[in-house]
């Protein structure tokens, strides 16, 4: 599931450089997080009013907040993709959970 994700992003993300001229190195990946999660920062600081909300209401700031938590998710599997990671390895191994599994209400 989350290789078929990465993928879809991929192709989104492939998409927009090709069309603005950008070059994707090895850092590209990771500094593009980065920038992904300072917007990220910037939205909760706002939602949370910490920051100016630059006429945002309240409902705009709840969107901008999932819209760059969406941007995290897809520039955080372009980079385990792009490093060829197995996520969900990693996750059965740090979390000691298999994400199929579902507990039982």
């Amino acid at each position: 599931m989350l290789r078929r994700l990465a993928d879809q992003f991929e192709i989104s993300s492939s998409v927009h450089v090709a069309a603005n001229n950008i070059e994707r190195d090895a850092d590209w990946f990771l500094l593009k997080l980065q920038e992904e999660m300072g917007e990220l920062t910037q939205a909760w600081n706002r939602l949370t009013g910490r920051g100016r909300a630059k006429g945002r209401s309240p409902e705009d700031m709840q969107r901008d907040l999932a819209d760059e938590t969406a941007d995290v998710l897809g520039h955080l599997l372009l980079f385990a993709r792009h490093n060829d990671l197995d996520l969900a390895a990693a996750i059965e191994r740090k979390w000691l959970f298999r994400p199929a599994e579902v507990p039982k209400s």
